[in-house]
C-alpha cells in the first residue's frame, strides 16, 4: 500500500511543538503534504527537513511568515518541481510536485479569499491560472499513464454535506457558489476524482477536516471539509482507506490519509 498523508499545518513550527514528528514515526505514510508552512529556508531546522526517515522539499513564499509547501518523501522522488510557472502566485509558495516513474504528487495550498475582496478575486485569478494547469496536468496522464495525486488545502467546501452551517455560508468566501461550480467543473468535466468522497460518498460531521478557532468550533464540530486528495481516474481507483485523524491536533486543520494500493 502507498499511505499518503495531507495536512495543513498553519506553521510547520507550531505542529513540530504539538508532536506532529511522533505521529508520522506511528502512522509512516510514504508521502506527507503539507500546506501553510509559514517558514522560510534559513529558518527550517534539520529536524524539519530530515524528520526521522523522510527527505524533505519545501516551496517557500517570498513573504516571511506566510503560505508555503512542503513535501516529506520515503522513498525519495526522481525529481520535485516548484510552482505552476504563474509569477504572481509562484511568489506565495503554493505548489510543490514530487515525480516518481509513473505517479506525480502535488502539495497545494489554494488561496483563502475570506479577509475581503481583494483577496476572493486573488482567488479567483490563481483558480484560472490553476484550471490550466490541472488541465495540461489531465493531458499528460491521458498522453503518457502519468497518475496525480493532488493534496491540499483546497479553501473550497464542495457540496452542503461539507460543512455543517452551510446555509450560514452560501455569501463567504469558500462556499460560494462560484466556488462550487468551479469545483464541480474539476470533479466532473476535468474528470478529476474527489477520492475521500469515492470511498465516504454520505459522511456529513465525520467528513470535516478544518475548525475556526472562534465560537467553541472545535468543541462542536463546526467543521468544513476543504482538505482533499483529488487524483486522476487511474489511481483513484486503487484507493482503500480514508481517515482523518481527530486524537490529536496539530493546527486548525486535520490529517487526511489516504492508503492506495499502489506500489512506488
Amino acid at each position: 500500500m502507498l499511505r499518503v498523508t495531507s495536512l495543513n499545518v498553519n506553521g510547520i513550527r507550531a505542529a513540530f511543538r504539538k508532536g506532529l514528528p511522533d505521529w508520522l514515526q506511528a502512522q509512516q505514510p510514504h508521502i506527507v503534504c503539507m500546506q501553510e508552512i509559514k517558514i522560510s529556508a534559513a529558518d527550517l531546522t534539520d529536524d524539519m527537513r530530515h524528520p526521522g526517515s523522510y527527505e524533505g522539499h519545501f516551496h517557500h513564499a517570498q513573504k516571511k511568515g506566510y503560505s508555503g509547501v512542503g513535501i516529506y518523501l520515503n522513498p525519495r522522488a526522481q525529481a520535485v518541481t516548484e510552482g505552476m510557472e504563474c509569477e504572481e502566485f509562484d511568489a506565495e509558495g503554493r505548489i510543490l510536485r514530487a515525480d516518481w516513474e509513473k505517479l506525480s504528487v502535488i502539495s497545494a495550498y489554494l488561496p483563502s479569499g475570506s479577509s475581503g475582496d481583494e483577496r476572493q478575486n486573488a482567488k479567483y485569478r490563481f483558480l484560472d491560472h490553476f484550471e490550466q494547469w490541472i488541465k495540461d496536468l489531465m493531458k499528460e496522464h491521458r498522453d503518457t499513464g502519468r497518475e496525480f495525486i493532488i493534496c491540499g488545502d483546497w479553501n473550497i467546501a464542495h457540496h452542503e454535506a461539507d460543512l455543517k452551517n452551510w446555509k450560514g455560508n452560501l455569501k463567504n468566501s469558500g462556499f460560494l457558489p462560484e466556488e462550487r461550480a468551479w469545483m464541480s467543473k474539476v470533479l466532473g468535466e476535468l474528470s478529476w476524482v474527489d477520492v475521500y468522497r469515492s470511498l465516504h460518498p454520505d459522511t456529513t460531521d465525520e467528513c470535516y477536516t478544518w475548525w475556526s478557532n472562534r465560537g467553541q468550533a472545535w468543541a462542536k464540530n463546526v467543521g468544513w471539509r476543504i482538505d482533499y486528495q483529488i487524483a486522476t481516474p487511474g489511481i483513484a481507483a486503487t484507493a482503500r482507506h480514508a481517515s482523518i485523524y481527530k486524537e490529536e491536533r496539530f493546527s486548525d486543520h486535520a490529517p487526511l490519509t489516504i492508503d492506495y494500493d499502489w506500489t512506488l
